[in-house]
């Protein structure tokens, strides 16, 4: 609640301070429609962009989004500058407010981290989440209804949890204990813990959680849910993520099969995954940048945007080496 009263109140000083501005300069502004359009027409945009971590699936959101704005744009009239935090929340506060310190024109938070530190930095310049799983917990808005109210949207990676459910299902229907491992630092991630629990404990299966709190836990914790479990599901997991070749050379030799939450994941250490495009999903977000820059969208009432679609995906090795047996609607995921 604090939290929320503290941005209402930096709202409305920050809407006061415009209105005497506007009040103060309406005198000098008679230009004509047409030298606003020359104006607006040869105005570059300074977009910052605050990556959580570096992995696979983060830098497609993050190409993505760029290539959208120079295609929509043109090159010449949008710059970006593109910081890394390396999975360090306070180091995405830090280069959020460096980036309203510099007034860019729109900030862009690639994972739930960064979202926060971007929109607790300024209640007035636009903020575009993207690799969001639920906006509703990032945001610590109870109702979430879709729009949040405030300078914040953007794009959800959450994939279906229940298609998820049902695919561990479909792949392992003998499969009884269900270990799920994930970073409890993550918020997301306890979102979709508590729900896709609820789909397989509605298959009969049971569940057990596995978290680490930080990267130097992953191999122990991952070694006690090889122990307990039939089926691993990760989900998409900053952290397991970026660790996904820890968590196979713990699983892979234990002979425990993962389903993953996302491709990055199911490349690393998994056996099959329900897979979004990230670059797609970084796509749209630019996109909608475009929409509140140039168009003059009100980011306030835009809905988060989903990925269009999902895939099922396998990697053919892992499958391979642990007997399954994968469906014919199925792609095997590509070697790099």
């Amino acid at each position: 609640m604090m939290k929320s009263l503290k941005r209402t109140i930096a709202v409305i000083l920050a809407a006061l301070t415009l209105s005497l501005c506007f009040a103060g300069c309406s005198g000098n502004n008679a230009q004509s429609d047409t030298e606003s359009s020359k104006a607006d027409s040869s105005k570059v945009y300074n977009i910052g962009i605050c990556q959580l971590v570096q992995h696979e699936a983060l830098d497609a959101a993050t190409q993505g989004f760029q290539d959208a704005l120079k295609k929509l744009m043109g090159e010449d009239k949008v710059k970006f500058d593109v910081q890394n935090a390396q999975g360090d929340s306070p180091t995405c506060s830090t280069i959020c407010n460096q980036f309203v310190s510099s007034n860019v024109d729109l900030i862009m938070g690639n994972g739930t981290a960064a979202l926060q530190a971007a929109y607790t930095a300024t209640p007035t310049i636009p903020v575009l989440g993207t690799s969001i799983t639920d906006y509703g917990t990032a945001l610590d808005i109870p109702e979430w209804t879709g729009k949040s109210g405030m300078n914040v949207s953007g794009t959800s990676d959450l994939a279906p949890l229940d298609k998820q459910a049902k695919m561990l299902k479909e792949l392992f229907p003998d499969a009884k204990n269900i270990g799920i491992l994930y970073c409890s630092a993550e918020a997301n991630s306890k979102f979709q813990v508590k729900e896709i629990t609820k789909n397989f404990e509605e298959m009969g299966m049971t569940v057990k959680e596995f978290s680490f709190a930080d990267s130097n836990d992953v191999a122990s914790v991952t070694a006690n849910a090889c122990e307990s479990s039939d089926v691993i599901y990760v989900p998409t997991d900053n952290t397991a993520a970026s660790n996904a070749a820890v968590i196979n050379n713990v699983a892979e030799p234990a002979g425990i099969p993962i389903i993953a939450g996302e491709e990055g994941i199911c490349k690393g250490c998994g056996v099959a995954t329900l897979s979004i495009s990230y670059y797609d999903l970084g796509y749209k977000t630019g996109e909608m940048a475009y929409d509140i820059l140039v168009n003059g969208k009100d980011i306030s009432t835009m809905d988060v945007q989903y990925a269009p679609s999902t895939t099922k995906k396998y990697m053919e090795s892992r499958a391979a080496a642990l007997n399954v047996q994968i469906p014919e609607d199925y792609e095997a995921i590509k070697a790099e």
